[in-house]
């Protein structure tokens, strides 16, 4: 077992001895470090005091509680925080991170990280360059974090946003690559020239608190037919990821890769489909949130750049917010670029629901889902990839058009040449080569198509969806 152990060094939250004053609090996570606590403060358990530093253990969704009384002013601290879950150190987990920070020598960083690799079983992309370090990589509890505690130990990452979920069907990524890569984040023209080192050309972060009630208001608002000009949330992901989930009140982003967005440039091609087009630069709040933060953190200062003064991000993306605020806000599943395609919410964040409201939470998760190729509503909330490998086209789709489409998106992939087997909704399809052979041997014994049997769904479909087979 891995234990939630930390040596942390605490400060205190004070107030004056006043009965009236009201209580302050602090919270501490497993990444956040405060400043000396004095020796002469009384320290209750869980935490030991060990010279200046004191070390504390807890289970799994065991809440602690740090009370702290310093006699010679009256002054006192509490501190409250949710347990961080343990791991087996066999079961596999998901990490994630990345950092804004001057590398010198990012080959000679490369090669010291793979070294660390060495006899370990982690696989992932963990891309490194001048301007930093972005990892998402899958394995074992006891490989996974023993790397998250070796980066940190480099006081240029110490600080860092770890975020870990669980991936409860063995590795979610199918090799490790783990080199030097000119960009951290795909967009196009690159991002080695913008300045991702000045922090105030980045958004400013808020916490996941913070975005709560940010969002809170803005939907507030919206619901009470208020005119809302100055704040704007935008979903800074692709339009494949807010299908399966987005906050309420996000405009479905009108992209299908984040290399090719262009909100807030302004040009007439696409003015119409951006919500920035129109606003004014210096009072509009603009509220961007993705996956994990990274995106956010690079297009923010693209739209620094651009002249947009009052920009925030939610720190940590989507991931961050569900462990720390549940689904609050959130409709439906989170898109992840990994195996398992789609988290709940419950996997970030264990809630207790009355039957009231799971049942609303049912209805509200999966009533904006819709199948690509039908329309009508889905019942899982995860993507598929069309069997047509030359396509590959990621979409959500019904049981019915799935069996009927046998995995395709369309009529004209169903008839092409080098199709994959149906996919089973909880797997993702391997290379060709796994295909290839026994394809080509039902092929040479004469396989052929089945023809299409439901002329109802057919008209429904070509009713529904003329432009099915246009890409």
């Amino acid at each position: 077992m891995n234990s939630c152990c930390r040596i942390i060094t605490c400060a205190p939250i004070l107030r004056p001895n006043n009965a009236i004053a009201p209580k302050c609090k602090g919270i501490i996570t497993c990444i956040q470090q405060l400043s000396n606590f004095c020796n002469r403060t009384q320290v209750l358990s869980p935490l030991h005091f060990a010279g200046s530093q004191f070390k504390f253990s807890w289970k799994y969704r065991e809440n602690f509680k740090l009370l702290s009384f310093a006699s010679f002013n009256g002054n006192w601290v509490d501190v409250d925080a949710d347990a961080p879950k343990e791991y087996e150190s066999d079961e596999f987990i998901v990490v994630n991170f990345y950092r804004f920070v001057f590398i010198k020598d990012p080959e000679e960083e490369v090669f010291k990280h793979l070294s660390f690799m060495q006899g370990r079983d982690i696989h992932g992309r963990i891309y490194l360059n001048e301007q930093g370090i972005n990892a998402q990589y899958s394995g074992p509890s006891k490989d996974a974090l023993a790397y998250v505690a070796w980066v940190r130990e480099d006081r240029r990452f110490s600080d860092i946003l770890v975020q870990i979920s669980p991936a409860s069907n063995g590795h979610a990524f199918p090799r490790l690559k783990l080199r030097y890569k000119p960009s951290l984040v795909q967009l196009e023209g690159g991002i080695s020239h913008l300045p991702l080192l000045d922090q105030s050309m980045r958004a400013t972060p808020l916490t996941p608190s913070q975005w709560r009630s940010r969002v809170e208001s803005v939907n507030n608002n919206n619901s009470s037919n208020a005119v809302n000009t100055h704040c704007i949330l935008l979903d800074v992901r692709n339009g494949y990821e807010w299908d399966v989930g987005h906050f309420q009140g996000a405009q479905r982003p009108d992209v299908d890769c984040f290399r090719s967005t262009s909100f807030g440039l302004s040009k007439s091609e696409v003015m119409a489909s951006d919500p920035l087009a129109t606003v004014d630069k210096e009072k509009t709040d603009i509220l961007m949130y993705c996956t994990g933060g990274i995106r956010c953190d690079v297009y923010s200062t693209i739209l620094r750049q651009r002249g947009f003064k009052r920009l925030y991000t939610l720190k940590g993306g989507v991931s961050h917010y569900l462990e720390n605020e549940g689904s609050a806000g959130w409709v439906g599943n989170l898109f992840v670029f990994d195996d398992r395609l789609s988290l709940s919410p419950s996997t970030y964040k264990l809630e207790i629901n009355t039957e009231a409201s799971r049942i609303q939470d049912i209805s509200q998760n999966n009533s904006f889902a819709k199948c690509f190729i039908c329309g009508s509503q889905v019942s899982e909330l995860r993507h598929r990839n069309c069997a047509n490998i030359d396509c590959n086209l990621l979409f959500l789709c019904c049981v019915a058009c799935t069996n009927f489409f046998r995995g395709c998106c369309c009529f004209k992939c169903k008839s092409a040449p080098r199709l994959r087997p149906v996919l089973p909704s909880d797997q993702r399809y391997k290379k060709w080569h796994n295909y290839r052979a026994s394809l080509e041997l039902q092929e040479s014994q004469g396989s052929t198509q089945p023809e299409i049997l439901v002329e109802y769904l057919k008209g429904k479909i070509e009713a529904e969806v003329p432009n099915l087979c246009v890409f």
